[in-house]
């Protein structure tokens, strides 16, 4: 069994602005720590895939940074999508260039900004959930139990009687939900956190992107013929602007009758918003945690990042405040989900120089 490894890094982060820019955005960040999270998602793979084994789908914006930031990674495995088409068209893509290697090969499918801790737990995760895909040829995906109930991940709901060691079959995938309805989840007891991460045979992710996403099957095809020919660029271009922009668990997860799930037994998040950031952050006794130059008076359980710039917060609880080169952001911590409208306001206003 031959592991390769698919780092999905393409997004923007833009509820991390004003830190996450287009150019440098939340993967490419040094969150916690001397690493950005793109380079600990690699470095945490030591020993279970080769360099040589880990490939990067991202866009031609970032391309260079990755490159900068991953200098171990073969120029070559960094592969930027000619257009975004969501997680399926890039699965797709990183399949059809590692099937040229190997088409039994396992995949490990992760996005390129989470947070792993218990790294040990993490890749014993990922090495009996790669013997279970290559034996059976079941798509895995890493499941985590909830520990409050949290509208920003989407849940799956799962027979609790594993079929074979911690691999449990997947019933329904369930979309963000609202509070409510994350509480009726979680008291369930048979719902988890969607982690986004997967592991396949390619030869079977294909065969079910073949069955249950054809127009796309169809286009990765001709993209697959094209590999190292000269009309490689053009036939990608071409094909892959047409293809529809959808999700890997809407074309295929949601849909497949071989999806299984695996606990994760690691402490995990997605670094989805500011809030996250914050709940990750050691704190101080009054429930602040500070990133740089900042004085507090009468302020609790509060984010503050300013680097660069002395920064006073008085009088104020549960706030985010990031102080940037360009911009500062201020918002209530239960508002930290929708900083992505500050980010397409931006983009109306055509304010480019802030994204």
């Amino acid at each position: 069994m031959e592991l390769f490894a698919v780092i999905m890094a393409g997004g923007i982060g833009s509820r991390f602005w004003p830190r996450s820019k287009e150019k440098k955005p939340k993967q490419l960040l040094k969150i916690f720590g001397k690493n950005s999270l793109i380079q600990d998602t690699v470095y945490r793979l030591d020993g279970l895939v080769k360099k040589e084994n880990i490939f990067v789908i991202t866009n031609k914006m970032q391309k260079q940074e990755i490159k900068n930031q991953l200098p171990d990674i073969p120029a070559e495995n960094i592969v930027d999508e000619p257009f975004g088409k969501n997680t399926a068209a890039a699965i797709g893509l990183a399949s059809i260039m590692i099937g040229k290697k190997n088409k039994e090969a396992v995949i490990l499918t992760l996005p390129a900004d989470h947070i792993i801790r218990e790294e040990e737990n993490f890749l014993q995760t990922l090495s009996s959930a790669s013997e279970f895909a290559y034996k059976f040829k079941g798509l895995v995906t890493i499941g985590i139990r909830p520990s409050r109930p949290e509208t920003g991940y989407g849940y799956i709901q799962i027979d609790e009687k594993p079929e074979y060691d911690n691999i449990h079959k997947v019933f329904t995938f369930a979309e963000k939900p609202n509070y409510a309805t994350a509480v009726r989840f979680i008291e369930s007891g048979d719902f988890l956190w969607n982690s986004g991460m997967f592991i396949w045979r390619i030869d079977v992710i294909l065969n079910e992107m073949k069955i249950h996403m054809p127009e796309l099957y169809d286009g990765l095809l001709q993209i697959e013929q094209s590999i190292d020919t000269p009309q490689y660029e053009k036939v990608l271009n071409n094909v892959y602007g047409q293809l529809k922009s959808i999700s890997i668990d809407y074309g295929v997860m949601e849909k497949s009758d071989k999806v299984y799930l695996t606990k994760g037994n690691f402490t995990w998040s997605d670094v989805g918003s500011w809030e996250e950031v914050y709940q990750l952050s050691e704190k101080d006794d009054d429930g602040n945690a500070i990133v740089g130059k900042a004085y507090c008076q009468n302020t609790n359980d509060s984010y503050i990042y300013s680097p660069k710039k002395f920064t006073a917060v008085v009088g104020v609880d549960n706030v985010i405040v990031i102080n940037t080169d360009d911009a500062l952001l201020i918002c209530r911590r239960d508002k930290a989900q929708d900083v992505k409208n500050v980010v397409d306001y931006l983009k109306m206003k055509k304010m480019t120089d802030h994204l």
